[in-house]
Parts: structure tokens; sequence; C-alpha cells
């Protein structure tokens, strides 16, 4: 049985989660930057967007990278937490495992991916284009932050509750 401090540990963790959802998926189809060409030509791009672009361009490895490290490892990375944050659930070694190591690659995949393909259109525009930047970018920001910040807090609650071995 959960003492009340962890079943309200839970239910915060569980909020905070549905939170991060929501604004991951605002932050997938929210634009996050205007590139404006010789003042005429303006593109919007989303992080579903730029992938899509990437893809008809026949970009595919770039698609792919960006659309795992982008779209699926948060997504996979919510599921896990969702099903672990239930209060029924003790969790299994093999699954603290898994999450450990989502927490400890997956922070640096999703930033380092988005940061690369921002500089890789800044660099292909060169002087031609300006950027504008978008609120999708913060909300996309702040949800990826939101994630780490839950998986970390899960990890610790879920470490606690597991037996120690004597020493």
């Amino acid at each position: 049985m959960l003492s009340s401090h962890h079943q309200h540990r839970y239910v915060q963790l569980r909020w905070l989660l549905v939170i991060s959802s929501i604004l991951l998926i605002a932050g997938l189809f929210l634009p996050m930057l205007t590139i404006t060409q010789f003042i005429v030509i303006r593109n919007d791009f989303s992080v579903i967007s730029g992938i899509t672009e990437l893809w008809k361009a026949g970009q595919y490895i770039l698609f792919i990278v960006i659309a795992c490290f982008s779209v699926m490892v948060p997504l996979t990375k919510i599921a896990l937490l969702f099903k672990l944050l239930q209060n029924d659930n003790r969790p299994h070694p093999i699954k603290m495992k898994l999450l450990r190591l989502i927490h400890d690659y997956g922070r640096w995949a999703m930033l380092d991916v988005m940061v690369v393909a921002m500089l890789i259109v800044t660099v292909k525009m060169g002087a031609i284009a300006s950027i504008q930047i978008h609120p999708g970018l913060y909300v996309f920001g702040v949800a990826v932050l939101l994630i780490m910040l839950t998986t970390q807090s899960t990890v610790k609650l879920l470490e606690n509750q597991q037996p120690h071995p004597s020493r």
C-alpha cells in the first residue's frame, strides 16, 4: 500500500505528464519558425511540417533521425511514464532500467536534434533569408523540459519505493 505522500506525488506527476503531453502535441504542430526568402517567399514550419518537407525532399535519413528523436522518443517516453505512474503498478526491474536509459539519453537526443535541425535550416538559407521564431518553438521546448522533469521525478519516486538490499 502506498503512503498518502506517495499517492499525492503520483497524482502530481500524472497531472504534470498530462500537461506535458498537451504541450508536446501542440508544440509538434504549432509553427516554430517562418523563413522569408527575398522578402516575398514565406514558409512556416512546425516540427511535423518540417519532417514532412524532409520526406518530400528525399532527405530520408534526416527525416528518420528528426522524426525518431523529436516525435517518437518523447511519445514513447510519455507512454512509459503513464504506465509507470499507475498506483497499483510496482515497477519491474526491466522497466526501471528502460526508464533510466530513456532519462539519461532521451533528454540529450531531443534537444540536440532540434538544435541540429535549426542549424541546418539556418546554414542552408545563409544571407538570402530571414528567420522569425514563433511560439511553437517555445511550447515544444517547455514540453521537452517538463517531460525531462517528470522523468527525473518519476525515477526518484520509483527508486524510493524499491526495496533496498542490505549491505
